[in-house]
This record gives structure tokens, sequence and C-alpha cells, in this order.
């Protein structure tokens, strides 16, 4: 089974920018449905964005999040420009198994890293 690692969390203003990255323990590309997923204190995962043969993002981030592969390396980042307030998060890389089918959903996925948190305050 897939092992993942999440890096790149930390604080940052409104208007900043933070690259998470999520390493996987083996190679994901066209194998399995790569997510970025948050979480914040007393509210529901969400999906963030997703990527298989091409990415997909939820309407929150369009436009200021990126999510690549680099599959030389296994990793999964996501880039995240134009923070807010409301971006405050813990952040989660996920996997499973073959395309992508409703890929901002939480529930079809079976692999979790840790999560890292994210924190956009002034």
């Amino acid at each position: 089974q897939v092992q993942l690692v999440e890096s790149g969390g930390g604080s940052v203003q409104p208007g900043g920018s933070l690259r998470l990255s999520c390493a996987a323990s083996e190679y994901t590309y066209r194998r399995y449905c790569m997510g970025w997923f948050r979480q914040a204190p007393g509210k529901e995962r969400e999906g963030v964005a997703a990527f298989y043969i091409g990415p997909g993002y939820s309407d929150s981030v369009k436009g200021r999040f990126t999510i690549s592969q680099d599959n030389a390396k296994n990793t999964l980042s996501l880039q995240m420009n134009s923070l807010k307030p409301e971006d405050t998060a813990m952040y989660y890389c996920a996997a499973r198994w073959g395309p992508c089918s409703d890929p901002l959903l939480p529930g079809g996925y079976n692999y979790w890293g840790q999560g890292t948190q994210v924190t956009v305050s002034s």
C-alpha cells in the first residue's frame, strides 16, 4: 500500500503563498488518483484539488491553487497563492487506486497522509 508524507505547511499573511508537497512511497502517475483535502476545526473534510492524468479543483480554490505531479520524484504538490484566512486548515494528501471518480469526495480515498497545518492570518 502506498504511504504518503506531507510537508510545507506553515503560517502566512493573507495574500501570501505556500507550497505543499506530498511524497509517495511508490510511483503514482496514472496508477492512483491523488488528491489534496483540508479540514478546519468544527468543519467537514473537503476536497481542494485532485490529479490523475490532469488536474481538477474545487470552486473555492480555482484560479489560486495549482496541483502538480513530479513523476520522477513521486511527489504531488499544491501551490497555494492569494491565500485567504478561510484557507486555514489541516491539509491532507490522499490516494486511491485507479482513475478519479468524484475526486473531491474524501470517502473514496484509501490512503492518507498525516496532514500539515496551514494558517493564514494577519
